[in-house]
């Protein structure tokens, strides 16, 4: 009798278990109601991926080739012990990824360009279909193409063998857009359907060969919204600019931040720790592409503006600061009539005319007027180089910034989760790197709530709560002498005692509770804005 009790007991524990695996959040982007839950929810079970329930598996963003080779060896359960290792320009042979690089290298699975394998590079959706089919040994005897995949294009058998074998479909519009790029969740998802083929997608799900569809119309470089006035305006005209406390005064390493173009990617990959925390008190904050801001001074090559929409009680045109004045430029020309675009993707191409020359990159939290619509874009107004197309897949559109309807606690947690995991940055607004008031004014700004830019003056806006009355979405202040001095930190909380917060120039975005150590002791009241 106590054998059977027992066994029944451990049953009842392994069921329990499993309904608790089962019903576990893979990764705060993927909710159990889409359609790649279930298929990554498999690649986690199989061991091809990890999950991680408080961090995003950036199911939109492009997959590199070194993230899509790491998948593929773990798929395939390859051993990456004892392989010959190439010799790429890029990959040191002790390089942590060689092993990998080594594995799929060696099958004839990927290789390099050019003596040089790119591991951060991202894959394109013919690059995408080339390595799965190599992978797999994919094969097919169907015909089925595409519209704009040429019978020529090198990798138009793979992409075949793709459709044939039920792995995409494409996209709705009956194209598979060979020179896009493949996001992380198209390629997991596209990997789950070769494992399990209870997951692959049945022919012709969307037309594969409809009649071509024309590509829009370029809009012209005039439109109705766009008004010549006598005012003379300034706009920033790179994706991001720093606002420096001084002029003058930036650092070598600093360079690729200050021209026009900038490289803010290889800016923050050439800073060391060190050099990273020097920015502290050296930049005050960051304005976004299109933002406008006022004229204050100028010095040389620098100027003095002021943000606006970034309140300090100080300065009543905005937030003031220093900028290389080739990163800004004048305008008469006014657009208030426009509708606007919010950058909701992380990042956003701004493509050429041509629809494939990306001419910019911008933040999420980006808002530019709205010209025209053209089928899958928004013709949108750029401050010094015309008009652009932007995805309607990257932005929402209003006609004015008072219709953005307000967003639900949820959605602003959710919106801020994204984030995690990503390296703080001191003065940052932007997608490549935010500080603690940073992340919170882009959240915020990006659903129709301009809070102040700092946290010493977010927590003078807003409506107080009393700790004990704290609602997930309320803002926390931490402030020195045991939260009776100056604020100097803020997070968001997210309820169930933690808040999310970009805690310090040598961490990430990140969740921790609210109620321990420093936080405990210095924990200074919170504000709501929603």
């Amino acid at each position: 009798m106590k054998k059977y009790v027992a066994q029944l007991l451990m049953f009842c524990l392994v069921l329990t278990a499993t309904f608790s695996t089962a019903s576990a959040q893979l990764f705060t982007d993927v909710k159990e109601t889409s359609n790649s839950y279930a298929p990554l929810q498999y690649l986690a079970d199989a061991g091809v991926i990890e999950a991680d329930s408080e961090s995003a598996f950036r199911v939109t963003e492009a997959i590199t080739r070194y993230e899509a080779a790491e998948m593929l060896v773990k798929a395939l359960k390859l051993d990456t012990e004892l392989r010959p290792l190439p010799t790429y320009a890029d990959i040191a042979a002790d390089d942590v990824r060689m092993p990998v690089i080594a594995t799929v290298t060696e099958l004839g699975i990927m290789s390099g360009s050019e003596g040089a394998f790119n591991p951060d590079g991202q894959l394109t959706r013919a690059q995408a279909a080339g390595i799965i089919t190599r992978a797999f040994g994919l094969t097919t005897t169907s015909t089925d193409t595409f519209p704009d995949v040429a019978a020529t294009h090198w990798a138009a058998s793979a992409i075949q063998a793709l459709v044939g074998n039920q792995i995409t479909t494409g996209f709705e519009d009956g194209t598979y857009r060979p020179a896009g790029k493949v996001t992380r969740g198209n390629f997991a998802v596209f990997v789950a359907r070769v494992l399990k083929p209870e997951f692959r997608v049945a022919k012709n799900e969307v037309p594969i060969t409809p009649a071509p569809v024309p590509e829009p119309t370029p809009v012209a470089p005039a439109a109705s919204c766009e008004k010549e006035t006598t005012q003379t305006t300034y706009k920033v005209d790179v994706a991001v600019a720093n606002l420096w406390k001084y002029y003058n005064k930036a650092r070598t390493v600093d360079r690729p931040s200050l021209t026009n173009p900038v490289d803010y990617k290889a800016w923050l990959n050439s800073m060391s720790l060190s050099q990273k925390k020097w920015l502290v008190g050296q930049t005050d904050t960051q304005a976004l592409y299109g933002d406008e801001v006022v004229l204050l001074e100028t010095r040389g090559s620098w100027s003095r503006v002021a943000a606006k929409g970034q309140y300090v009680p100080y300065q009543k045109e905005g937030y003031p600061g220093w900028v290389p004045t080739a990163q800004i430029v004048k305008t008469n020309k006014n657009y208030d009539e426009c509708a606007i675009a919010i950058i909701t993707a992380d990042k956003a191409p701004l493509y050429d005319d041509d629809y494939k020359t990306v001419h910019i990159e911008v933040s999420y939290a980006t808002i530019l007027p709205v010209i025209k619509e053209a089928g899958n874009y928004y013709i949108v107004q750029t401050p010094s180089d015309g008009t652009k197309l932007l995805k309607k897949g990257h932005a929402k559109s209003f006609q004015d910034y008072s219709d953005v309807p307000k967003p639900s606690a949820q959605t602003i947690i959710d919106e801020a989760k994204r984030f995690l995991n990503l390296p703080y940055l001191w003065a940052g607004t932007s997608s490549w790197g935010y500080d603690c008031s940073g992340i919170l004014h882009a959240v915020f700004r990006a659903h129709g709530i301009m809070i102040p830019r700092d946290s010493f003056y977010q927590a003078t806006k807003g409506t107080a709560v009393a700790k004990k009355n704290l609602q997930p979405g309320d803002l926390v202040f931490f402030a020195y002498e045991g939260g009776k001095g100056k604020v100097y930190h803020v997070g968001l909380y997210i309820g169930n005692g933690q808040m999310l917060h970009a805690p310090s120039y040598a961490s990430k975005v990140r969740i921790e509770p609210l109620n321990a150590g420093v936080y405990l002791r210095n924990y200074a009241g919170a504000r709501r804005y929603l």
